[in-house]
């Protein structure tokens, strides 16, 4: 009972220290509530403290102030010790000092040339103050300009627009502004989209009477081309026509641009059609926009013969112009066209630049050809070329889509070394990496990282995590993220959502699912068909088909329209359910909503009809779908090979393989699979593993379901030897696919190897893999140790998914010393154990008494880089706290938090409310 009490304070005391840490970057009243948690002598100690730095930070503008009241200060050695602490903020506190605008210049000059400092707003407006009252206007005007010039930003842009318009009224610092300056005015602005600013300055120019020019007309132009505003943009032009101007080059080149930005290209051809009946000469910038323009419509013919045109006008393709090319060509597949422009602009002597060379590699990564995408990222280094963090995720994402998880941090070392830093986008390229290889724990420690690196994961991130969670069946832990993300200040959307209620549904907690389904408007989430769809699937799962009917009619009354995927997996479940009438009615209702049938929903009529033996309506719907323009795919011919194979008539299977191979349509693992099973039904298992020789040679993996199916026949070929040896008795049934695991033994499992080799496949660590898995999921450790001696003779490395597979065995069979002693040797093999093997080491450790032991193991835990909420959740919570362990739990926590191990307020709430219902 003292150890939960100690649990419950524990938490709440670091609850309370993480919330004075956040509290002390926000002012005055985090000082004093960091004082009011600290003893008197403490604070007497701070106040020192506190004073000394800015007593140093108010001597340097009084250093430099003596400094340059002196002849020669250039020269003067203290300047330059002094030189690497000055800021923009001691510039400003010097200015103020009443220096002569001379020397205020010229050291504005002088430190403006030292490496690392940049002047801000407030050093300008500083050195304009003094420029202006001491009546140095021409050199005054070009500060004011590069002023302008070096906004950074939206907030900066809006302190120098204030500070102008006060300069540009009636105080002391009066000093009217000029259409040059107005022009970088309205330049600046426009660079950052303030749009509305735009149009008051412009205003503000007439309110002075001062006559725009045609520099300050095309930049309004602009500025809502831009935006795709061509209307607004028109009358502007209409402007520069009542001044008396006429509209340039840059004129119809902005229209151009407004035109293809509005989506109306059209138009853009038209401007570009009349510039040279306006006098006006079309430069490259016209080419290249009309040509994006073009590309983003997806008329790439058509931009590429605007572009065999350019010479012809006396305009040299640019950068941009190879690159927006490229880029069309590489989103419509042609990468052979795009890299013989990329030659092309070589030989030309326009050299590529970093985004033409990220658009390549990104274009190779997505086609598998990495190699060459990797050879294109060195090529742009040789050629001095940095490459942007979009470069290297390019190639990341690509190695991640692979399952090169190794290849894919070595790029990010590469990319870190290169002073380039991975973002959000990269460590989810990452995530999603190690979830295709379902390793949601490394993922989870992606997401440790990104923290500490300061980086915030984004909706995508927690989803991705969320999905991941659901599909290694651990619920609660994706529960537990999702309130994770709220407490990141992210909400939810429909895709984490219908995750949830997938998941939920597949668990069989349907109810739950519609619960969750019913809260979300509550939510401020819109029930659209993605959810509806998780939902209506959920209830098609169960059974329970006329629930999700109705459901589809709920949908249709809120105004939710169902897509194909909704009816097609309505028509599924009905299908299951042998409720063939209905499904086919569905069908009809499709056409009604103007939804038209896809391939898979063929597919599922002919799987339901072949379910129920009705081979010649399933023939007769194929034959309407070929007539209707539908190309079957894999999936539906393997439905016919699968009840062929069923019945028996093998010749039939093998006929509709062949028809597969002449259509060139590309077999998957499952037609192999359903094919292998079919010669192992008739006996033939020679003939089956041809077939897995094939499937091998087509470079497909052969999956847990095909290696169950091959080991089930030949269980069943040798119960059928040792009958025949024993004179035709029967001595048992026939060998179910569910029982493959329980019956499998060392003979058979030789026998297997010996006909893998036999056929010209030998076995690698993915067979063992499988193979050991499934007899430790029946507990037979003796069986799976066998095979890993037999990997060790035959020299076969020895994955991690091995090792954690025996050791949740050892475990389940509560050998907990045998465990720790393979925790252990893949430690020294730098392979990491599983966090659930952890928390069943740990647990079994502490149900044996052996705290010491288990205290060691989890020690050992927090040093595998492990999320630590994960280690949280799965370990304590899940584990301890639910057995019972209160005490064990907090001091556990103890040593997490001993060790910096730092925990989200949202999981030590969790801790709490779990001691409290353990007392």
């Amino acid at each position: 009972m003292h150890g939960g009490l100690n649990t419950f304070l524990r938490c709440t005391q670091t609850m309370m220290r993480k919330w004075t840490a956040i509290a002390t970057q926000k002012g005055q009243f985090s000082l004093i509530f960091f004082l009011l948690n600290k003893p008197l002598s403490s604070i007497a100690f701070l106040s020192q403290t506190l004073a000394s730095p800015e007593s140093e930070q108010l001597d340097i503008p009084a250093q430099l102030y003596s400094i340059l009241s002196r002849a020669n200060w250039q020269k003067h050695p203290s300047l330059k010790t002094l030189a690497p602490a000055i800021t923009p903020a001691h510039i400003s506190s010097l200015f103020n000092l009443n220096l002569e605008p001379q020397i205020a210049l010229a050291f504005f000059n002088w430190i403006d040339l030292r490496r690392g400092f940049k002047h801000n707003f407030h050093t300008y407006s500083s050195l304009l103050n003094i420029l202006i009252r001491e009546r140095f206007f021409v050199v005054a005007e070009k500060i004011r300009i590069a002023m302008v010039k070096s906004c950074d930003n939206v907030e900066e842009m809006q302190l120098v627009l204030e500070f102008l318009r006060k300069m540009n009224g009636d105080g002391e610092c009066k000093f009217k502004l000029t259409i040059r300056c107005y022009n970088h005015l309205l330049m600046s602005l426009a660079r950052f989209l303030m749009i509305d600013e735009m149009k008051r300055v412009y205003f503000e120019i007439l309110d002075d009477k001062i006559p725009p020019n045609t520099y300050t007309f095309n930049t309004m132009v602009n500025a809502y081309c831009k935006l795709g505003n061509v209307v607004e943009a028109e009358l502007y032009v209409s402007k520069i026509l009542q001044a008396g101007l006429s509209p340039d080059t840059f004129t119809y080149t902005s229209l151009i641009l407004g035109h293809c930005r509005s989506k109306n290209v059209d138009s853009a051809c038209r401007v570009f059609q009349i510039m040279p009946k306006k006098g006006c000469r079309r430069n490259e910038v016209s080419y290249t926009n009309l040509i994006h323009g073009l590309c983003e419509a997806g008329r790439v013919d058509e931009a590429l013969k605007l572009f065999s045109q350019m010479t012809e006008d006396n305009c040299n393709p640019t950068v941009r112009t190879y690159t927006v090319l490229m880029s069309a060509l590489c989103e419509s597949n042609k990468q052979s066209e795009a890299l013989h422009l990329f030659k092309e602009m070589r030989e030309k002597g326009c050299e590529p630049n970093v985004h033409t060379y990220t658009i390549l590699v990104d274009s190779m990564c997505k086609e598998d050809k990495l190699d060459e995408a990797s050879k294109m990222l060195h090529c742009m280094l040789e050629n001095g070329l940095v490459p942007t963090v979009a470069t290297y995720n390019a190639l990341i994402n690509g190695y991640c889509k692979d399952g090169m998880m190794d290849a894919a941090f070595e790029i990010v070392v590469m990319m870190k070394s290169k002073g380039c830093h991975p973002n959000v986008r990269t460590y989810n390229e990452l995530i999603y990496g190690y979830l295709q290889k379902k390793n949601v724990h490394k993922a989870m420690m992606l997401l440790s990282k990104m923290l500490d690196c300061k980086l915030s994961p984004n909706v995508i991130t927690f989803n991705m995590l969320i999905h991941g969670q659901c599909k290694e069946g651990h619920l609660n832990n994706a529960f537990r993220l999702l309130n994770l993300m709220k407490e990141n200040g992210l909400a939810p959307d429909q895709w984490t959502y219908s995750i949830l209620i997938d998941t939920l549904c597949k668990e069989g907690k349907v109810e739950d699912a519609l619960a969750m389904f019913d809260s979300l408007r509550e939510k401020g989430i819109e029930l659209n068909e993605v959810i509806y769809t998780a939902l209506i699937d959920g209830y098609c799962k169960v059974g329970k088909v006329d629930s999700a009917y109705s459901l589809l009619g709920r949908m249709l009354a809120e105004n939710c329209f169902p897509n194909s995927y909704t009816y097609n997996v309505l028509i599924d479940g009905f299908c299951k359910e042998s409720k063939m009438r209905e499904a086919m009615m569905l069908v009809q209702e499709m056409y009604k909503m103007n939804l038209v049938p896809t391939v898979f929903t063929y597919t599922i009529l002919i799987k339901g009809m072949l379910k129920e033996g009705s081979f010649h309506r399933a023939l007769k719907v194929f034959d309407q779908m070929i007539s209707l323009g539908y190309q079957p795919d894999v999936t539906v011919y393997t439905a016919f090979v699968h009840a062929y194979c069923s019945l028996g008539n093998i010749n039939e299977a093998e006929n509709v393989f062949v028809k597969m191979k002449e259509k060139k349509i590309v077999l998957d693992s499952v037609a192999y699979t359903v094919l292998i099973d079919g010669y192992g039904n008739i006996g033939s298992i020679d003939l089956a593993f041809d077939v897995l020789k094939s499937m091998v040679d087509a470079g497909y993996r052969p999956s847990s379901y095909t290696y169950s199916i091959l080991v089930k026949h030949l269980l069943n070929e040798l119960k059928t030897k040792e009958e025949i040896s024993n004179m035709g008795l029967s001595l048992a049934s026939s060998v179910d696919i569910g029982d493959v695991w329980k019956r499998l033994n060392i003979e058979t499992a030789m026998s297997l190897f010996k006909k893998m080799d036999e056929h010209g496949f030998r076995p690698d660590t993915d067979t063992y893999d499988i193979l050991i898995a499934g007899l430790c999921k029946e507990g037979r450790l003796e069986e799976a140790r066998e095979l890993v001696q037999h990997m060790k003779e035959k020299e076969i490395s020895i994955s991690d998914g091995i090792y954690n597979n025996l050791l949740h065995c050892f475990c389940k069979l509560g050998m907990y010393r045998e465990g720790l002693r393979l925790v252990n040797i893949m430690a020294k093999k730098n392979l990491l154990p599983s966090l659930v093997a952890y928390k069943l080491l740990v647990c079994g450790f502490y149900d044996e008494g052996n705290n010491e032991q288990a205290k060691a193991v989890f020690c050992n835990l927090l040093c595998c880089g492990y999320n630590y909420d994960e280690v949280a959740w799965t370990l304590l919570i899940d584990g301890l706290l639910k057995r019972g362990f209160d005490d064990k739990c907090s001091e556990l926590l103890s040593i997490m938090e001993e060790r910096g191990c730092q925990l989200n307020s949202h999981t030590y709430s969790m801790l709490i409310e779990g001691h409290n219902n353990v007392r």
